[in-house]
């Protein structure tokens, strides 16, 4: 980004099982070991599962948070004491997710932990699923629309980018995900044939 710092983003996917929480998390953990102090955020507040790949309890997070339940120092966990990741869990599964997500509090929080930390990093449920990252992408300095090789079909691809579009969102980029080591050995024999 040319004109604004990148510290907020948003790990998204058009279809569910492409990869997006396991590609946030190893994000997370990756510019925490580089020094950075790092917020992993689960704001799948539908099927949350940032908890069970960082190894950290859910009962408190995000919406024990935006509701006031718990100040920050309960709900954000700290996985890894050797480097400066921390993980905010989505907490108990509301019943209206995306008005939470949307919801002035949210905005709020996003802001205040801003001044806190260096990047924060938030998985988000399928965009074709459910409104929440489109809703939420409003919120972020960015996005990262996350794509699995034979699985994700172009439909479902351009679908995603036209809600995320809608959204105003900032499209930083897709992460391939999935690729094999056949799939690189065609694109070399491809490109050697042309």
């Amino acid at each position: 980004m040319v004109d604004k710092d990148l510290k907020t983003l948003i790990c998204t996917s058009s279809i569910p099982e492409e990869g997006k929480t396991t590609t946030i998390s190893n994000l997370a953990v990756t510019l925490a070991q580089q020094g950075q102090k790092v917020l992993l955020v689960d704001a799948d507040l539908r099927k949350p599962t940032v908890h069970q790949v960082m190894g950290v309890d859910n009962r408190n997070g995000l919406t024990n948070l935006l509701t006031k339940k718990v100040k920050a120092d309960l709900a954000i966990l700290q996985p890894m004491e050797n480097i400066s990741l921390y993980v905010l869990p989505s907490g108990p599964i509301p019943p209206n997710p995306a008005e939470i997500l949307g919801s002035k509090m949210m905005e709020g929080l996003i802001d205040e932990l801003a001044v806190e930390y260096d990047m924060i990093l938030f998985d988000t449920p399928p965009v074709l699923a459910v409104a929440d990252a489109q809703i939420l992408s409003g919120l972020c300095d960015g996005v990262i629309l996350v794509v699995r090789s034979h699985q994700t079909e172009k439909k479902n691809l351009v679908r995603a980018k036209e809600l995320l579009d809608r959204g105003k969102c900032n499209l930083l980029g897709t992460i391939f995900n999935g690729v094999s080591g056949r799939d690189v050995q065609y694109y070399y024999y491809y490109q050697e044939e042309r």
